[in-house]
């Protein structure tokens, strides 16, 4: 992407809309005590019919910057917030969602999900452009409702490979910056995906925040040869290939940084279960202390190991 290109993206993604301080207001009341540790995904939508979500999807949001949710609104809470028609979920990657959802339960059965659509889907099933703003206001409803549904880490595999020369390509978007700072305060991690561009210098926007945590796709073997790269702003590796269920209860093979990404907050959300108390920080080292070094053309990184981290 040109630099003129990015500072359009930039302009634009910077004229929030005012009513991001209504998006945060939810009426319905919810314990957060009665709730096990909880993961906030922020994707395309959700098929919430799949079995395997049974008992798991706490609550969905929709937020989106054109009138596409299910209410022909912006913003809707509550059940059926995330779901589209089954034609829509084949069109245009919609499916996402879904497969992201899939991999979180089957790295960690025993969290729960709220899933918070960012993506808009016009009446020909075409992918509506979503600018900061969605993400900035989906973070921001997420650090209101932390407690209401006990959120204990996010995830988003959305993003964009925004490249400019040097070592400023990441683009500064101080409210999404903000908001990810403001989850951070309170011991919320942000997981993003690193990108697949094969770029072994730059990873993508937002995951290049340095409050992030940046996730790219690796093995025991090594990091995967898709996965971009930043040797400062990489923080973890994970797996980033796995079978995992779309819409219509379907299973197929994925593999990403996508996927690396919701495996490594589940991963997270293991650890904090196993042992509570920990801090964001006791977390991090954690998992940085027990983590494999694997390398790759990209240079090397830290493979996050669940299992050593819980019982290191």
């Amino acid at each position: 992407m040109n630099k003129k290109l990015l500072t359009a993206f930039i302009a634009i993604a910077l004229f929030v809309p005012t009513t991001a301080q209504a998006l945060t207001k939810s009426p319905v009341s919810y314990k957060a005590e009665t709730q096990p540790a909880t993961l906030a995904i922020l994707d395309t939508a959700l098929d919430t019919s799949l079995p395997l979500f049974k008992d798991k999807i706490v609550y969905e949001v929709c937020i989106i910057e054109w009138p596409s949710c299910p209410n022909n609104k912006t913003f809707m809470e509550g059940t059926g917030s995330s779901v589209i028609s089954q034609t829509g979920f084949s069109k245009n990657g919609f499916d996402h969602g879904t497969q992201m959802a899939a991999a979180a339960v089957l790295t960690n059965p025993n969290i729960k999900i709220v899933f918070v659509r960012i993506i808009g889907q016009n009446i020909n099933y075409d992918r509506q452009i979503s600018t900061e703003a969605a993400v900035y206001n989906a973070l921001n409803w997420v650090y209101q409702n932390k407690d209401r549904f006990n959120i204990k880490a996010v995830s988003m595999s959305q993003g964009n490979h925004l490249v400019m020369a040097g070592s400023t390509y990441c683009p500064s978007t101080p409210q999404t910056q903000s908001a990810i700072s403001n989850l951070l305060s309170a011991g919320i991690p942000t997981f993003l995906a690193a990108g697949n561009n094969r770029d072994y210098l730059r990873i993508d926007w937002p995951s290049c925040i340095p409050q992030a945590i940046a996730i790219g796709a690796g093995t025991k073997n090594g990091i995967e040869l898709y996965s971009n790269h930043d040797n400062n702003l990489t923080d973890f590796y994970a797996n980033g290939n796995m079978k995992v269920f779309t819409y219509n209860n379907t299973q197929l093979n994925a593999a990403g940084t996508s996927i690396a990404a919701q495996v490594a907050a589940a991963t997270w959300l293991s650890l904090i279960q196993a042992k509570p108390t920990l801090t964001y920080q006791q977390a991090y080292d954690q998992f940085v202390k027990t983590s494999t070094q694997i390398k790759g053309k990209q240079g090397v990184g830290k493979l996050m190991n669940g299992s050593a981290a819980i019982n290191g």
